[in-house]
């Protein structure tokens, strides 16, 4: 293996990113072949030539990062332009109602997981909100099939919003309180700058990119360069008040997604976010696997990976099943919400780096390493699980007629 390291060490970069878009290609082309999800292909491809395995990839791989980042931010914006705003008018309620569901249980299940452990409170409810938060892996597969404006998908949706920013508070609040203690001013503030941030992007932004996605309508490409910078500019915005960027991105698709549905220049931008950021992204979290860390943490944490990967799929299983008993969604409508609200990835990791590396006066982290190399098998196991089962769920529904409401 050392010997096809050093090899694969002594490539230049365009022969990395020759491989790379080499995958990007035939990957997706041979899961469909073999009916498998083209996410869970190069996820299995990125583990391969990442850098615990082949080394294709280095170790620190800037331009890749990046790369997966835009995709990322994406993603999560097509998955807000794709919400159609007159059912969402009759559906955020459930989204909120899953939202809460979708959050809440794994919250519970993640503090209850560190208390047994022996964990402290401050470091359980960090644990907890790990598993609160959701990426939607699986919405490329709904996209692809026509499913992306029903109503479980928009319910699954919507409450990324929700979960993603409660996570993300729970951990804003989480590491000052382990380092310096807690400090009501420093959540007060945290939650006037959210407050402030939500109606700038969705009105603000939203609005702008309204009237100019028209005036530009002439050049496809000043619509493309809109769409990017909106992109951007929201997904700062996030990031300036400590929020995950992917939450300004589904903000800024939602606002813009009538307008931007009727602009050329958004398809193609739509078509470059598809075809090459998105796989990105997808093999990105594959090279941040580390198959003998997954396989240690299996064998040496045994009973906190059960409590915890255990404890997110089934509370997630019981979010999306009373959001369906409250709504009347049929079985199959219920699982596919309950598969996209599966996948935790690299937001999710990255939180747990964050946790992990805060460290108090007493030279305590936050979290320690059992619990992260655990986030790391919560990820493959959630980034697999979901994709799969939303494929052979979405199929399904995409032959039948929705019951639902």
């Amino acid at each position: 293996m050392e010997t096809v390291q050093a090899f694969f060490h002594g490539f230049v970069p365009m022969a990395r990113l020759a491989v790379i878009l080499f995958l990007v290609l035939a990957v997706p082309m041979a899961c469909k072949r073999f009916a498998l999800p083209g996410a869970v292909g190069l996820l299995a491809a990125g583990i391969l030539i990442g850098p615990h395995a082949l080394g294709v990839i280095p170790e620190q791989p800037v331009v890749s990062n990046f790369l997966a980042d835009m995709g990322k931010l994406m993603l999560m914006m097509f998955a807000g332009v794709e919400i159609d705003h007159a059912l969402f008018a009759r559906m955020w309620k459930r989204s909120l109602t899953f939202g809460v569901f979708t959050f809440s249980l794994p919250f519970l299940a993640g503090l209850l997981a560190g208390e047994a452990f022996g964990y402290g409170t401050t470091s359980a409810l960090l644990i907890g909100s790990l598993l609160a938060s959701h990426t939607l892996l699986g919405f490329p597969i709904v996209q692809r099939l026509g499913l992306a404006a029903t109503p479980p998908v928009m319910v699954a949706s919507g409450a990324t919003i929700f979960t993603d920013v409660a996570s993300l508070l729970v951990l804003a609040v989480c590491i000052p309180i382990h380092q310096n203690g807690f400090s009501a001013k420093a959540l007060g503030v945290q939650v006037l700058l959210l407050l402030a941030y939500v109606p700038l992007v969705v009105i603000g932004v939203g609005r702008l990119g309204k009237w100019l996605l028209p005036r530009f309508s002439a050049s496809e490409d000043y619509q493309f360069s809109l769409v990017f910078l909106l992109m951007i500019l929201a997904g700062f915005g996030a990031e300036a008040i400590d929020l995950e960027p992917i939450v300004g991105a589904f903000m800024v698709g939602m606002a813009i997604g009538p307008v931007a549905k009727k602009a050329k220049g958004f398809e193609k931008f739509e078509f470059l976010g598809l075809y090459l950021f998105i796989p990105f992204f997808f093999l990105n979290i594959g090279f941040q696997i580390d198959l003998a860390v997954f396989a240690s943490t299996l064998l040496h944490n045994a009973a906190l990976v059960v409590s915890i990967v255990g404890g997110l799929i089934l509370s997630k299983y019981l979010a999306a099943m009373a959001t369906r008993k409250l709504y009347g969604f049929n079985r199959d409508e219920g699982l596919l919400i309950w598969s996209l609200s599966l996948p935790q990835v690299a937001a999710t990791l990255a939180a747990a780096l964050v946790a992990y590396n805060a460290v108090n006066g007493a030279g305590q982290r936050l979290i320690d390493k059992p619990v992260l190399d655990t986030v790391v098998v919560l990820m493959v196991v959630t980034s697999l699980l979901g994709p799969i089962m939303t494929q052979r769920l979405a199929r399904r529904l995409a032959q039948t007629p929705s019951d639902a409401a």
